[in-house]
């Protein structure tokens, strides 16, 4: 009689243990790679060409064409968004410089990727494409960057990114805000559409929308960008925010940083003090434990991941697709 108690007992439990784990299961795939100490691939969002890729423009900038090719609808570019299978997430650079010009099309582009598949869960119980957009400075105006941030997450995204961070008080203070009042943050308690895109209810929702790794069992990511020499002196200061979740060089405008003109008019990189304050950042996110992420290539992808970068972020198109194949290749995934 006490061993059939025994054995029932044994039985419980580890029927509790299983639907535990499986209520524990990630939606995020990036944070369940980065747990794990695993290398993140990523893709820069299809866009229709536009005006405005200037020399030395970010992965992922687009240039018209010399002919003028049809126009794709949001719901066109979010399915070919979801066709790579390749790729561990979607990110969306067009709200940096102004957001409320980019956030209708944005919004297009999320319903089409909702229509398309994104966001019910797969059979793994994980979205299959997350999706991390880069938000405006913080700095100017700390209040609006919260109400914005607030909106970009009430449309479903897993991630934003901050860019040009230069003090650990304005990282603090967009970390807040990605955060609810019940979990020590400032976001408002308004969560518009994300709730039915997440395929949860809200306080379901509410409860998984939080900040990894200040919340282990959180879904949101927090990306942290540093591209100017003020965000430089204070990198070590920033990299010990807690909440941050990965911390970027921001290598393109940084090379700007330290090129210069000269009387001729030529342009001129300082490429060891450029390296240097890409180097920095890693160091920082080495020190406090950081992932630390690069706009990597087909051509330096490896390097980059030999020195300890593990998130990255490349172009759409063929260049970046192949960066994507040789550095899973490079991480045995």
């Amino acid at each position: 009689m006490r061993a059939r108690i025994v054995i029932a007992l044994v039985a419980t439990v580890a029927a509790g243990s299983l639907v535990a784990g499986q209520s524990a299961k990630r939606l995020n795939p990036m944070i369940e790679l980065m747990a794990a100490k695993k290398p993140v691939f990523g893709l820069y969002a299809p866009a229709n060409p536009r005006m405005g890729g200037p020399p030395g423009a970010a992965p992922g900038a687009v240039v018209t064409p010399a002919v003028q090719l049809p126009r794709k609808t949001a719901a066109q570019l979010a399915a070919e968004a979801l066709a790579n299978k390749n790729t561990d997430y979607i990110f969306d650079g067009t709200m940096e410089g102004n957001m409320a010009r980019a956030l209708p099309v944005f919004t297009d582009f999320v319903k089409g990727m909702a229509g398309s598949g994104a966001f019910p869960k797969s059979a793994t119980g994980a979205f299959t494409h997350p999706l991390v957009v880069k938000m405006h400075e913080i700095a100017p105006d700390p209040k609006a960057a919260a109400i914005s941030i607030g909106q970009q997450l009430n449309l479903g995204v897993t991630g934003i990114m901050f860019v040009s961070v230069e003090t650990a008080a304005e990282a603090k203070a967009g970390i807040d805000a990605m955060r609810f009042k019940a979990n020590g943050g400032t976001r408002s308690e308004d969560v518009g559409q994300a709730p039915a895109l997440w395929g949860l209810s809200e306080k379901e929702y509410k409860a998984k929308a939080d900040l990894w790794p200040l919340n282990p069992n959180g879904e949101l990511v927090n990306w942290t960008i540093i591209e100017s020499k003020e965000g430089l002196e204070n990198v070590r200061a920033i990299a010990a925010v807690k909440g941050i979740g990965v911390l970027w060089p921001g290598a393109g405008t940084l090379r700007g940083l330290f090129t210069t003109t000269d009387a001729s008019g030529a342009r001129k990189l300082d490429e060891a003090a450029w390296e240097a304050s890409i180097q920095k950042v890693l160091a920082a996110c080495k020190e406090f434990n950081i992932a630390c992420g690069y706009p990597a290539n087909a051509n330096d992808i490896e390097m980059r991941m030999k020195q300890g970068f593990s998130v990255f972020v490349m172009g759409w198109g063929d260049p970046g697709f192949k960066a994507i194949e040789i550095g899973k290749k490079a991480a045995g995934r």
